[in-house]
């Protein structure tokens, strides 16, 4: 048994607006679900984005952030531009000059990075190629057994893993960690493959999570944190999803 990846959630001020400008970066519609708005991916094992209301304050870098791929430098470049048209802005986090990735912030100023072409790591996964997290191996290990998905990296104190069917890798970079600073701003949401919330809330804290007893941005399910203490939520059952939009027939 183990738990489906619902979705990425970042809690906003503002989620509409925050949606907005994920949407015109990210070219994905939008959809709006109960407790927030989606971005919907094209297909395949790309990750799904939900954003939903959360009133504290940011303290601090976000505990995760997202990588986001290019496969030019042109293509790296015009990523660039977009974001900072949208709202965005660049950030200074202490990266040196000779590296290739831009490091950026949204409206709300969560961090994010325009990784180089040609990079290796994140070849074949997706537009959002990785979900970057402050950790140890041990909560790299703990979610590979939560999602059962593999893990593709573990030396160096560095883990990472991805879906049996590809997509976005979520890895963790080993020490130095950075100080936890109140609820993290992006969390996952889980649902259960068989079985309910509760069933599968147990499990979980055989594998090392933790119950919390205040709810994760008003989600509902089961509110709980992994074993760095970052919160994720179980929800009841996986939300139901609209059929496919239909395509053009091929003349």
């Amino acid at each position: 048994m183990a738990s489906d990846l619902v979705a990425l959630c970042f809690g906003a001020r503002e989620p509409s607006v925050l949606a907005a400008f994920w949407s015109g970066l990210l070219d994905r519609r939008t959809e709006e679900v109960p407790g927030g708005t989606d971005l919907v991916p094209d297909g395949g094992a790309d990750l799904r984005i939900r954003f939903v209301p959360f009133d504290e304050p940011k303290a601090g870098r976000n505990q995760t952030h997202l990588h986001l791929t290019s496969t030019s430098p042109e293509d790296q470049d015009a990523i660039v531009r977009r974001a900072l048209a949208l709202g965005g802005g660049h950030l200074d986090v202490g990266q040196l000059p000779e590296e290739g990735h831009i490091v950026l912030a949204d409206p709300e100023g969560n961090e994010f990075c325009v990784i180089e072409p040609g990079n290796s790591f994140l070849a074949g996964t997706a537009p959002v190629g990785e979900l970057s997290c402050d950790g140890s191996p041990a909560v790299g290990r703990f979610w590979s057994a939560a999602l059962d998905w593999p893990l593709v990296w573990d030396q160096d104190e560095e883990t990472a893993i991805q879906s049996p069917r590809g997509g976005t890798k979520i890895s963790w970079g080993g020490p130095p960690y950075n100080e936890k600073r109140g609820s993290n701003r992006l969390f996952l949401t889980l649902a259960p493959v068989a079985g309910d919330a509760q069933q599968e809330a147990e499990r979980l804290v055989l594998l090392g999570a933790g119950r919390v007893d205040r709810p994760v941005g008003g989600l509902g399910g089961v509110a709980m944190t992994d074993p760095g203490g970052n919160e994720f939520v179980v929800l009841e059952s996986r939300p139901a999803r609209p059929a496919p939009r239909p395509t053009a027939a091929a003349t």
